[in-house]
């Protein structure tokens, strides 16, 4: 049974009725394309006009250049000293040195979530790479 927001009755399970497999992956929807119809060959002009305003004291055109001319930056580069990774189980060991960068003000909350997703990634390349060679020894030692 599938389910449906009550307001608008679509679909909320992510799955189709039988048969309809969806949008094609790209599929651009009407207006967008409409829209992209309309300022086809007007980004020079619309740019030009947007720089005017701006250095006529329009701020909103302002705001509009710096964010183009220097976005917001997303992420800047962590200065940390990570232990070594030679093993799976040295992870915890980097774990816990996050945890004290943390405590200690040296890193904020979301640059060790960062980091931890790092190590967490090695950690599991690490296990799965010695998961295989076990099993790969197993394999021909029964061979």
């Amino acid at each position: 049974m599938r389910k449906t927001d009550r307001k608008n009755g679509r679909n909320t399970d992510g799955t189709f009725a039988k048969g309809n497999r969806g949008k094609k992956p790209g599929t651009r929807h009407k207006t967008t394309l409409a829209v992209q119809a309309l300022l086809d060959g007007e980004g020079e002009a619309l740019t030009r006009k947007a720089v005017e305003l701006a250095l006529a004291g329009d701020v909103t055109a302002l705001r509009l250049c710096l964010e183009r001319i220097a976005p917001p930056r997303k992420d800047s580069p962590v200065r940390f000293d990570l232990p070594p990774m030679e093993g799976a189980q040295s992870a915890a060991s980097a774990m816990g040195a996050i945890l004290a960068s943390v405590a200690s003000g040296d890193l904020t909350p979301s640059e060790a979530s960062g980091l931890a997703g790092l190590v967490e990634g090695y950690r599991k390349a690490l296990e799965t790479t010695e998961l295989e060679t076990r099993l790969k020894a197993l394999e021909e030692k029964q061979a």
